[in-house]
């Protein structure tokens, strides 16, 4: 176990450079610059500026910098928010996305392993064209859609939720954020797991299980839920991910101090080393996620083994 960790944290180092490299210069050639405004600065301050931060620099000396900076757990200075560091930021952003990301993903995998698995009991029966039915349409329709309806429903209409806004971090105040990044996850779960747990209560050692007189819910709790959650556990290191990263436009729609917020306001502002701190924080965040997926098969699927 501690060879192949160590394997995979050496395998992970590459993937995180050229990840680094892209967003480096892709972010350095994007016209424009932190420091151009609708009022342009005089030609000498600007100067002052960029030998401060080393924009006036070589790219390649400004990239070497930035990845010594990296090494040390510094993102740098942000443009925007003069007094934070990108690393303060991300420390007061990050728990936010992470307790809406976090919240979501565990929703959407309880919810979604149960209606599939039912589907899956029930199969070509009304229940389960309705679960799929359902399910289909929460892939079909993206959370930035799905926001305002929510909002427009049951915070507008219904009155019965708060539009936008963390407040204290009461539990109403996250339910349409939540509801919004889990539905279509719920959605992929549901159907994921649907489709393994039929193979797999197809297998033979199920067939012998039903042979011996166990019932059936011992069948699928103890002998056919873990193997048939292995696509799902597969799909759900990425998703995590995808739903704290995917939280970039939920928290603008519903003005949730997260993140992604920091993200988007970096972008607009274009406050390279914010925007920069985040890819590689999510980059960073997607590959450990990855890591504890592939520890995961071990305990669900006895037959896999580290070496």
């Amino acid at each position: 176990m501690l060879r192949y960790s160590l394997r995979r944290f050496l395998g992970a180092i590459p993937t995180l450079l050229v990840l680094i490299a892209l967003a480096f210069f892709m972010i350095r050639t994007a016209p424009g610059g932190p420091f151009d405004q609708e009022r342009a600065l005089p030609p000498e301050i600007e100067a002052n500026l960029r030998a401060a931060y080393h924009f006036d620099e070589p790219l390649y000396r400004q990239f070497g910098r930035y990845l010594f900076g990296i090494l040390r757990g510094d993102f740098g200075p942000s443009f925007q928010y003069r007094d934070f560091t990108v690393t303060e930021l991300i420390a007061t952003g990050f728990p936010v996305s992470l307790r809406l990301g976090g919240t979501a993903i565990l929703l959407a995998f309880v919810l979604g392993v149960g209606a599939g698995s039912i589907a899956a009991l029930r199969q070509n029966t009304p229940t389960d064209y309705a679960v799929m039915s359902v399910s289909m349409t929460g892939i079909s329709i993206p959370n930035f859609v799905m926001a305002p309806v929510l909002v427009l429903v049951f915070a507008v209409y219904l009155g019965w939720l708060p539009a936008g806004g963390l407040g204290d971090g009461a539990i109403r105040n996250m339910i349409l954020p939540v509801t919004a990044l889990a539905l279509p996850q719920l959605a992929y779960i549901a159907r994921l797991t649907r489709a393994s747990m039929i193979e797999v209560l197809r297998s033979n050692f199920v067939r012998t299980a039903k042979a011996q007189g166990l019932p059936m819910r011992t069948i699928l709790l103890h002998h056919a839920l873990k193997p048939a959650l292995l696509p799902v556990v597969s799909y759900l290191g990425p998703a995590t991910a995808s739903v704290i990263t995917g939280s970039v436009v939920i928290e603008q729609i519903f003005g949730v101090p997260g993140i992604g917020r920091f993200f988007v306001q970096g972008a607009l502002n274009r406050d390279y080393t914010l925007v920069m701190g985040v890819v590689v924080f999510y980059g960073i965040l997607i590959i450990l996620l990855n890591f504890l997926v592939d520890l995961a098969y071990a305990w669900l699927d006895p037959k896999v083994k580290y070496s």
